[in-house]
């Protein structure tokens, strides 16, 4: 058959999204992938020089995504499916372009751990994200803030004449633009994928992509890549050299044999042909190769530890297959940021497909045949040269403009494209896709001033690029403006500025609440910790006389409560913390996080029978952090006993 692209819809069971978060992302990143400064001494000098080059602060302009649940119900999701004779891939273009399916006919074999769920959990860079297939990740170390939104998608003719499908947004966090081409030449097993990255400013910006894939795994699951070394992170903020396969006892190349989850990041020799795979039992399961542009390979594993089984319940659901993720990036390490000059672009060519080699070679002793089989199998029937040849092949076609629109992503790059007069060939922004968010900025951009809201309702997102802080600083000063510009000035890091912004806001602002949450969050990263607890109290008192029905205002009770009753624990009030709970709405108090901070609170209170309590009824904090270790923090305030399986996410040994 030829190759076709075509809409199609999945069911799944599936917990909204919600609302995302009103409250600007000020805080610093709470990314578990960061190292300690003595880390980085015995470090090869370019590797320690990339981690340290532009590491992001907070997701500003970009809004956290907290408002899911687990409540899941059959819900119908749009599809692309793009098609051969051999394969079929399903894409999902309102969930970041995730290829959710790589389904081989010939065999078939899933070549991908597909999730039967969609559950959002917190683990991209602004919350929200769920596990399975194949993720583009494009930013800053951590999953992409696009994991759970929408993409642009068209069709376009494909280098060998058929149809290609290219997915295609503006990256927020580093604005740049980027595309993801994907095509299937007739009668391949593989499906190639063409990815650039484009820097259209007049400064050079830093970039991070890795390609993460979702296997299945299970005692007899083997990833194989083309290294005797790896970079070895384990979530005790270390990165070490260890030898591959073999490590403090164990294989390291099964994923099940580790304890807890752990980063493998792949030395791969220079001039050496980039691979990975992750083969069975019968030696078969998919491979991935790429240009030698893409030069890093990863293993994640969740490992056999209870913490580990526990995430992956969290992130499927009970009696589903397990996983593991093997991965391709620019770097050899995900806490790297690489440079793209101004006006410059990086491009490359993946393949993924199926391979099939002798399983005795495959799960011998011998790891340098069990890889040579890998590499030779491979060769046959992917050859190096045909993988560049294809790259070659791509690259003219990368400019081809769209020949039918299939989904539409955001107005976040109409609005720079305007504002830059940029020419993008092949990724159009067209003006048709600007909305409600970019209308103040659209006007700020027009007629140098953001327009005054015609309702009360909370703030929208702020722009945050230094283009966009120099229009706000000549705008009139406007409350709402003296608030957009505090946070961009916070982001440029002049955060003394940042609150005198707010300070100039606030006695003509019709709601004070959003500069008094600001203010707060400033003091409290300053250490007045008092302070910002009486501001918290104040914005949040603020915010209760003016809040309105609607889902933004839940929204932003929640965020703004949960915000203040951390403060006002943390600065030693929990008659205060008491009073902002109980003006919580009671679905809001129903909430796992808000349960977590209820025990919190009884405990402030001496109350450990109630905190207790709180624990045996049992509760889910939906939007659990990645690496988060509060819950077992509060539980060894109120008990020796040990941690409860159902509360035990824990990802690396306990502090001895």
């Amino acid at each position: 058959m030829a190759t076709t692209v075509r809409r199609a819809v999945l069911t799944l069971p599936a917990a909204p999204l919600g609302p995302p978060n009103p409250l600007p992302a000020l805080r610093p990143l709470d990314e578990v992938h960061t190292l300690d400064e003595r880390s980085r001494e015995d470090l090869p000098r370019d590797m320690a020089r990339q981690i340290g080059y532009q590491p992001l602060e907070t997701v500003l302009p970009v809004r956290i995504l907290d408002g899911y649940g687990r409540e899941r119900t059959p819900t119908d999701l749009d599809t692309l499916v793009l098609e051969n004779s051999r394969l079929r891939v399903t894409v999902l273009p309102g969930l970041g372009g995730r290829i959710h399916s790589l389904f081989h006919k010939p065999t078939g074999r899933e070549l991908l751990y597909v999730n039967p769920v969609l559950q959002p959990a917190d683990f991209a860079l602004n919350g929200a994200w769920f596990s399975g297939g194949i993720e583009w990740n494009i930013g800053a170390t951590g999953h992409t803030t696009l994991s759970c939104a929408p993409v642009h998608a068209a069709v376009v003719p494909a280098p060998d004449g058929g149809e290609m499908l290219r997915l295609w947004e503006w990256e927020r966090l580093r604005d740049l633009p980027f595309q993801v081409d994907l095509w299937l030449p007739e009668d391949s097993d593989f499906l190639y994928v063409g990815v650039r990255v484009r820097n259209p400013h007049e400064w050079t910006a830093p970039v991070y992509w890795w390609s993460n894939i979702a296997v299945e795994e299970d005692e007899r699951t083997r990833v194989l890549a083309p290294a005797d070394q790896a970079w070895h992170f384990g979530y005790e903020r270390t990165l070490r050299r260890v030898p591959v396969p073999e490590w403090d006892g164990a294989d390291r190349t099964y994923p099940l044999r580790g304890e807890y989850p752990a980063d493998y990041f792949y030395e791969v020799p220079d001039g050496t042909r980039r691979w990975i795979a992750s083969l069975d039992a019968a030696g078969q399961g998919l491979v991935q190769t790429s240009t030698d542009l893409l030069r890093g390979r990863k293993l994640f594993l969740w490992g056999s530890g209870r913490g580990g089984r526990r995430w992956q319940e969290w992130l499927t659901e009970p009696g589903t297959t397990g996983y593991a993720e093997i991965q391709a990036g620019l770097a050899r390490t995900q806490l790297e940021h690489v440079p793209l000059e101004a006006g410059a672009e990086l491009a490359w060519l993946e393949a993924y497909g199926p391979l099939a080699a002798a399983p005795g070679l495959v799960h011998g002793d011998d790891w340098s045949a069990a890889r040579g089989e890998v590499a030779e199998r491979l060769e046959a029937v992917l050859p190096r040269e045909r993988v560049e040849e294809a790259y070659a092949a791509w690259r003219p076609y990368a400019d081809t403009e769209p020949v039918e629109s299939l989904a539409t992503g955001s107005g976040w790059g109409a609005l720079e494209v305007l504002r830059g007069s940029l020419k993008l060939p092949g990724t159009p922004f067209a003006e048709s896709t600007l909305g409600e968010e970019q209308a103040p900025w659209l006007e700020l951009l027009h007629a140098g001033a953001l327009p005054e809201p015609r309702r009360v309702v909370p703030p929208g997102p702020t722009l945050v690029a230094p283009h966009w802080r120099d229009m706000l600083e000549t705008a009139p000063a406007s409350p709402l403006t003296e608030y957009h510009l505090g946070v961009a000035q916070w982001h440029a890091g002049d955060r003394a500025q940042a609150v005198r912004s707010w300070e100039r806001g606030l006695p003509l602002a019709p709601s004070c609440w959003p500069l008094l949450r600001c203010l707060a969050v400033a003091d409290r990263l300053a250490g007045n910790a008092d302070r910002a607890a009486s501001l918290y109290a104040e914005a949040f008192d603020d915010l209760c006389e003016e809040r309105r029905d609607g889902e933004q205002w839940v929204a932003a009770t929640a965020s703004l409560g949960r915000e203040a009753v951390g403060a006002l624990l943390c600065a030693g009030r929990p008659v205060d913390a008491r009073a902002v709970w109980d003006r919580l709405r009671a679905p809001t108090q129903g909430r796992g996080a808000f349960r977590l901070l209820e025990a919190q609170i009884l405990l402030a209170e001496g109350d450990l029978v109630g905190a207790r309590s709180v624990f045996d009824a049992g509760f889910e904090v939906a939007d659990l952090r990645e690496g988060a270790e509060i819950l077992g923090e509060v539980w060894a305030r109120i008990t020796d006993e040990p941690l409860p399986g159902r509360y035990d996410y824990r990802m690396r040994p306990e502090a001895r």
